[in-house]
Parts: C-alpha cells; sequence; structure tokens
C-alpha cells in the first residue's frame, strides 16, 4: 500500500534534517612498545627509547611511528643538555646551531613525509596527526636557535595538519592539544613579534582557548598526554606567574615518573616561587640523586639542581 503523497514529502524532510552521522572516533593507535619507551623518555632515560624506536624503524620502515618517537628521545636529551636558570626559572631558553641540528630535521621530515604518503593512499585524522607532530617537532629547535620566520612557518603547517584532523575527527585529542599549544604560544608572543605575525599572515591565537584545549590532551591524549602537561605547567609559571595552578598541573607529572629530574626540577622550583624552600629543596636533592644515563644531562642537572640549593640557603 502506498504511503499518502504528504506523508512520503513530510518522511523525505525529516531524513534530510537529520543530523549526519557523528565521525568515527580514531584516537592514536601506539605499540605496547611504543608506550613503554615513551614512558622511559619521561623517566629521564631517552637512550633506551633511542633502541625501541630503532627497532620499530626496522619493523615497520613506511610508519611514521618509530621516527617520531627516535625525534622526540633525541629531543629530550637535547633539552635536558640546554637547560639552565634565567629569571629564577628552569628551562631551555636559547641553543646556537649545532652540528646536529641537520640530522634531527631531516627526522622530523620524515616523520612527515611517510604520513603524506599514507594519507595518499587513505585519509586519516592519525596520519594527520603525525604529519603535523613532524612539522611540530621543527618548531621546537628553530624556536630554540630563534629563528622566528622558520619557527612560524613550520607552526601554521602543524596547525593545519590539527586542523584537519578534526575536521575528520573532532574527538581526536591530540590534535586538540597541539592546537592549543599553538593557541597559547601565539597570543603570548612580544608585540615585536606579534608585529611579524601580522606581516607574515600567521593565524592568532587565544590564550584561554589554549589552556582549554592542552586540558583536553592531558586528559585524553595518547601522543601528547604527558608533554602537553609539561608545557602547560611550564606556561603558566613563565608567562602568566600562576605558581600555584602551575603545580596543580606539574604534580600529576611527578606523581607518574616520581624519579624524573626534569620534573623534579619544575617542581622544585615552583615551590620556590610559592616560599615552601623545605619542600623544594627536597625536590632538587632527590634530582641529584637521581641516576641519569646521558652524561650531560645529568651534568646540566646537577649544576641546576645546586644552584637552586645555593639560592634557597
Amino acid at each position: 500500500m502506498k504511503l499518502p503523497i504528504l506523508m512520503r514529502v513530510a518522511l523525505f524532510l525529516l531524513l534530510t534534517l537529520l543530523p549526519p552521522p557523528a565521525a568515527r572516533a580514531e584516537n592514536i593507535t601506539v605499540s605496547p612498545e611504543a608506550k613503554a619507551a615513551m614512558d622511559k623518555i619521561y623517566e629521564g632515560d631517552p637512550d633506551a627509547a633511542l633502541r625501541t624506536a630503532h627497532s620499530l624503524e626496522q619493523a615497520r620502515p613506511d610508519h611514521p611511528e618509530g621516527y617520531l618517537l627516535e625525534a622526540e628521545a633525541v629531543w629530550w636529551k637535547r633539552y635536558c643538555a640546554a637547560c639552565e636558570i634565567k629569571y629564577g626559572m628552569v628551562d631551555a631558553w636559547k641553543r646556537e646551531k649545532d652540528a646536529d641540528d641537520a640530522s634531527y630535521l631531516a627526522l622530523t621530515s620524515r616523520v612527515t613525509v611517510l604520513a603524506e604518503q599514507r594519507l595518499a593512499k587513505s585519509e586519516t585524522a592519525e596520519m594527520h596527526v603525525y604529519a603535523g607532530m613532524g612539522w611540530a617537532l621543527q618548531v621546537r629547535v628553530y624556536g630554540l636557535r630563534e629563528e622566528n620566520r622558520n619557527a612560524a612557518r613550520a607552526a601554521v603547517k602543524a596547525r593545519t595538519e590539527m586542523r584537519r584532523a578534526l575536521q575528520i575527527d573532532p574527538e581526536m585529542a591530540d590534535a586538540t592539544a597541539a592546537l592549543g599549544i599553538y593557541n597559547y604560544y601565539v597570543d603570548t608572543l612580544p608585540s615585536v613579534v606579534k608585529m611579524l605575525r601580522f606581516f607574515m599572515g600567521i593565524p592568532g591565537g587565544n590564550k584561554d582557548q589554549g589552556i582549554e584545549q592542552m586540558r583536553v590532551g592531558m586528559e585524553k591524549g595518547v601522543l601528547l598526554a604527558v608533554e602537553v602537561r609539561y608545557i602547560l605547567g611550564r606556561n603558566l609559571r613563565t608567562y602568566d606567574h600562576d605558581y600555584e595552578q602551575a603545580l596543580k598541573v606539574a604534580e600529576p607529572l611527578l606523581a607518574r615518573y616520581p624519579r624524573s629530574p626534569l620534573f623534579q626540577l619544575l617542581a622544585g622550583n615552583l615551590n620556590a616561587e610559592l616560599g615552601r624552600n623545605a619542600l623544594a629543596a627536597q625536590y632538587f636533592h632527590s634530582a641529584l640523586q637521581t641516576s641519569i644515563p646521558d652524561t650531560a644531562c645529568a651534568a646540566r642537572i646537577h649544576e641546576i639542581a645546586d644552584a637552586f640549593l645555593a639560592t634557597l640557603h
């Protein structure tokens, strides 16, 4: 029996006005070996992670996971060795060009190229995140070298990839976290750099939105959950001088990685800013007592912890 014409029209309108099906949440797929290696990085042993990264590269040379892990491990070694105290805060503030920079940048490019090759066959939010991470890894080096134009170009390319990832999967927390980092930093740039941003046509940012996006990444991210928490803790200290809130953000890092020397230094730094000298001293002493396989990192950690302890006394 045929439906009356008005009923058929009504049914047609109902079906066409219904919202489209929600995009399938893909999330990032990380192998158990890579997860364990990432923990090694944050515990203070990136060399162990490098061994795993090389194994993953040999097993799956056409997948960006191993190369991203290798780049992360190399970065944390370089970051630790570049840390120093400036304005009473520990961070990697500036670093001159290094002979190893070219190989590191080639490694980050490899991450992006492999992701793009997979995207050419099948577009996924996951591979857009990997492609964006390759660009984001470059921003770190250019930023330390104060090469603002190169850093800005790489950051915009990373932003484009992350935005596309969220168009495919709005629940992709790592893409949200990466956009949060971009939004925060771009909105906190000095006036002279903001002028450069205007002339280069770089998209603006929003610090408050960036903080909320980073919080999403902290809670739900796969690749960036730990790193974005560390970045937000540092940023709340450095740019907002909100030491109490920064400590609340950073404390879960120590709960998960109690022997991480870099996390100990951050916690000690924040407690010192809050006038909690006894607690700050405990963190600095813990950093001194931690065994660190990387000799360059170990030397820098000892130098910084000793310097902080001298100011407390």
